[in-house]
């Protein structure tokens, strides 16, 4: 492992945790609300700033591509479209509503004194230690269900990517300045310090774009949730820990882009180059909400609600973590990374968690806030 590369690595994630953990702290910026919010209230509000963030990126990514910045692409870890890919993009919506946030909603949350959150962050790592257990099964009905051996739509369709990229993004842009003139992409807002969505969704493709420039890939964080679960799994169960197959594999190795080096990394316990990429991101989200909470006064830890919500928040957070591995994957991953290069195994993944954050929209009014 080449040690600029892997400096690089480090200070890069941990300056877009602490900018989005602050970003998304004073926006409220939470991908499972954009979601849940259209069927709860049939309020699309933070849904278009997601359309918002994806046709920015969209754009940001192809032009990166086209002017050869961005390598390698298609970016690491994505893998072949299948209907594996849906299914736990379903659970993975039922998760994230039930939790009350996704895996990046709660860490934010978490780190401006939501209890809740904290205990939807142990779930995580304990779903993400269950999943373990039954990959060997799950991994043989993923490549069964394997769609095709092409990441990318423009790859299924042996086109250059800008003939699908550019369009999509022109018609992206159409909408948002539809929105813009009917005044559906701004709410009024009078809490001390606030970021308006659009805003942060501007700033957060950016801070993707700047991952994918420096790091070689956009934000993850849902690996270094397993490898949490290993760590603290073999310092009880280390024998059972070794064996299994999960924990031996490194599905990452890739080329940094400013280094030389393959670089290698997996859900095992050891510090890997997963390890340097997502652990200073993960802690840079906590604390750059803490100090966005601290600045405006408004941390304090909340823990007053309902047990049923702590039992909710532990159940959705289980279930995120499983539903991360079984993609693999999570949202921001997925919506803020493979959708805007049209890569399939993230477009089933969007096809799943829309039925999935219905179930769990229809769980949390039926049995968490009645």
């Amino acid at each position: 492992m080449a040690e600029h590369p892997f400096f690089l690595i480090l200070v890069t994630s941990s300056l877009a945790g602490l900018l989005a953990g602050f970003v998304m702290h004073r926006s409220d910026f939470c991908v499972a609300a954009m979601f849940r919010d259209m069927f709860l209230f049939t309020d699309f509000f933070l849904l278009r700033m997601l359309v918002l963030l994806v046709v920015v990126s969209m754009l940001a990514f192809e032009l990166g591509r086209l002017s050869g910045m961005l390598r390698p692409y298609p970016f690491p870890l994505l893998g072949a479209p299948s209907l594996a890919s849906m299914i736990g993009g379903l659970v993975f919506g039922i998760g994230m509503v039930l939790a009350g946030g996704c895996v990046v909603g709660t860490l934010y949350k978490l780190g401006s004194g939501s209890v809740a959150g904290g205990v939807a962050f142990i779930g995580m790592i304990i779903g993400s230690a269950l999943y373990a257990e039954w990959h060997p099964v799950w991994s043989v009905f993923a490549k069964a269900t394997a769609l095709t051996s092409a990441i990318t739509l423009p790859q299924v369709l042996e086109l250059s990517p800008n003939l699908l990229v550019l369009p999509l993004s022109a018609v992206g842009a159409y909408l948002l300045w539809q929105w813009h003139r009917q005044g559906k992409l701004t709410r009024p807002s009078y809490a001390a310090g606030h970021i308006a969505p659009w805003k942060a969704a501007l700033i957060l493709s950016l801070i993707g774009f700047i991952s994918y420039l420096l790091v070689g890939m956009p934000l993850g964080i849902t690996t270094s949730y397993a490898k949490l679960g290993a760590l603290l799994e073999s310092q009880v169960w280390p024998e059972h820990v070794a064996q299994l197959t999960f924990f031996k594999a490194q599905p990452l190795a890739y080329v940094a882009p400013f280094g030389s080096e393959t670089l290698r990394g997996g859900p095992g316990p050891a510090f890997d180059a997963v390890g340097a990429i997502q652990y200073p991101l993960i802690v840079g989200i906590i604390l750059g909400a803490f100090i966005s909470a601290k600045l405006v006064g408004e941390f304090h830890l909340h823990y007053r609600i309902p047990r049923r919500q702590y039992v909710s928040a532990l159940l959705g957070g289980v279930l995120l973590g499983m539903a991360a591995r079984m993609v693999p994957g999570c949202n921001i991953w997925h919506l803020w990374g493979g959708v805007p290069i049209l890569a399939g195994q993230s477009l089933l993944f969007l096809l799943g968690i829309l039925p999935g954050t219905w179930i769990g929209s229809k769980l949390l009014t039926r049995f968490v806030i009645r």
